[in-house]
């Protein structure tokens, strides 16, 4: 009986510091998850032209003022292709929409 007592104290005891290791463990974090990679830019060259003009001003910019910066013609259809690509870059999550229309890089 008293040897019986011993190992269930023994085995208490193993318990004891099991259980103060899993609280530790559970409050220390975890490693790091590496970073999502970075969304991919599509091939065509306006992306990257437009991605450069907002890089260089720094600030939120409109389909009308990229299509300025850009040299083009304030037509219709070059304000309109220019909101898609800004779309586009919007819902690869290169970009983001402030309000409707007004597009900037995401702050770090």
């Amino acid at each position: 009986m008293t040897a019986r007592l011993r190992d269930l104290d023994q085995d208490l005891d193993h318990l004891r510091i099991t259980r103060k290791t899993l609280l530790v463990l559970a409050r220390e974090p975890g490693p790091a998850s590496p970073p999502p990679p970075a969304p991919a830019v599509p091939d065509h060259p306006a992306y990257q032209q437009i991605l450069t003009l907002m890089a260089d001003t720094g600030q939120p910019s409109r389909a009308r003022d990229l299509c300025l910066a850009l040299d083009l013609p304030l037509a219709r259809k070059n304000i309109e292709n220019t909101r898609a690509k800004l779309k586009r870059l919007v819902s690869l999550g290169i970009l983001v929409e402030i309000e409707p229309g007004l597009s900037a890089e995401p702050r770090p």
